[in-house]
């Protein structure tokens, strides 16, 4: 089975977000510039589908030329400032790219998802983009076009000169800046170690070493009972159809948007500090290439959100691309039916309810889990005898609490 190899040489870029305080003035700033950018790309979807209906083909010159015109013709667009203006025409221009191009490959879920739609005043959150030209950083404080300064809360240095800026509101009305910056890669030395990772619901991840393997945090559990009661306070204000929402509402609201908040952040901690000591201690990772959505449509949906695999394992490439280490990346098809010893496959999958691998072939009987982590080293080209042990120093890994 193909696999595909990521190392840290060319990572590319890499994004700092910081919070950011901002004033009364600043505030009705950036409104009332997102209010330009959002007609604007509502223009953009109302031309866009009229496009579309009719066969023809809108393309970034078009959308520039939209744009030029707009601002000529309205001087309150030409009030604001023209770099997130254009910033929002080229994401528009991207999504729309990618909408056609996933109907056109005939996706499962492109005809949902469709074309980019509007954004409500009530429901879009302003977000704009800044390229190099439309912002600098000056005395510790963001300086962007129009005037608008923003203090930032600098938990620490950006590690390079930024090429652009994006400056958000979140779902509990906190504002953010997040820079592009280039990634630049600290290399680690080498170990001589491998390690297989296989996902799970029952353990976040089982790997080849013991000590390196992440328990299901259960972030989302420990909050279950204060979420269920911030719903239901918004479910008893809920307001009627057509009618504007009461601040008693909004309050729940965002008790609950800073609740998620709360958890995803965790489990983002749990994740990156794991990965750390596994990129540490490994040179090379064989990862299963687990593509998790499916497990939405299933009986443990909440148990599989609440393990947060796609974060996990996008801590551990982005670990392992920012110090060089190299990680495969393995096709999940057939690792729990494989056995890591002699290859034999089984005539049936394992039930879910199986938790433990005997090979008929050879007699190895293992660990469900362990076994499918052994598979990922094999598929790689890895030596398993290599991944034995725990860690240099004999300590084990302690999860974060």
């Amino acid at each position: 089975m193909a696999s595909a190899a990521i190392t840290g040489e060319g990572a590319g870029h890499a994004r700092h977000t910081f919070r950011v305080r901002l004033s009364a003035t600043a505030l009705r700033a950036l409104r009332a510039e997102w209010a330009r950018c959002r007609w604007l790309w509502n223009e953009s979807v109302a031309r866009s589908k009229k496009a579309y209906a009719g066969g023809e083909e809108i393309g970034p010159a078009a959308l520039d030329r939209m744009l030029t015109e707009a601002r000529r013709v309205t001087p309150w667009l030409r009030e604001g400032n023209s770099v997130p203006q254009q910033q929002v025409i080229r994401d528009f221009g991207k999504s729309r790219a990618k909408a056609l191009k996933d109907i056109k490959d005939r996706l499962p879920m492109a005809r949902r998802s469709g074309m980019p739609r509007f954004k409500t005043k009530r429901q879009a959150r302003p977000s704009l983009n800044y390229t190099r030209r439309g912002f600098r950083l000056r005395d510790g404080r963001l300086h962007l076009a129009g005037g608008i300064v923003a203090r930032v809360v600098w938990s620490r240095n950006l590690p390079a000169e930024p090429s652009s800026v994006r400056i958000y509101q979140d779902a509990t009305g906190s504002w953010y800046a997040s820079f592009v910056v280039p990634a630049t890669v600290e290399p680690l030395p080498a170990t001589g170690r491998v390690i297989g990772i296989d996902w799970g619901v029952k353990e976040t991840a089982t790997t080849t070493s013991d000590a390196h393997d992440l328990p299901h945090p259960g972030h989302g559990r420990m909050a279950a009972q204060k979420l269920a009661r911030y719903q239901r306070m918004m479910a008893r204000r809920k307001p009627k159809r057509g009618q504007p929402a009461s601040a008693g509402y909004q309050a729940a609201k965002t008790r609950t948007a800073k609740l998620h908040a709360k958890v995803a952040r965790q489990r983002r901690d749990t994740a990156c500090k794991w990965a750390k000591h596994v990129v540490i201690d490994h040179d090379q990772l064989a990862v299963e290439d687990f593509r998790p959505k499916f497990l939405a449509k299933s009986t443990m949906a909440r148990k599989a959100a609440d393990a947060a695999i796609g974060a996990a394992k996008t801590a551990l490439v982005e670990m392992a691309r920012k110090h060089g280490r190299t990680v495969h990346l393995i096709h999940p098809a057939h690792t729990t039916m494989d056995c890591a010893k002699c290859g034999a496959r089984t005539k049936h999958a394992l039930p879910l309810s199986e938790r433990t691998y005997a090979c008929t072939a050879c007699g190895a009987v293992s660990p469900r889990d362990k076994n499918s982590a052994r598979v990922m080293l094999v598929r790689a080209g890895l030596n398993p005898a290599d991944a034995e042990g725990g860690r240099p120093d004999g300590t084990l890994f302690r999860q974060a609490a």
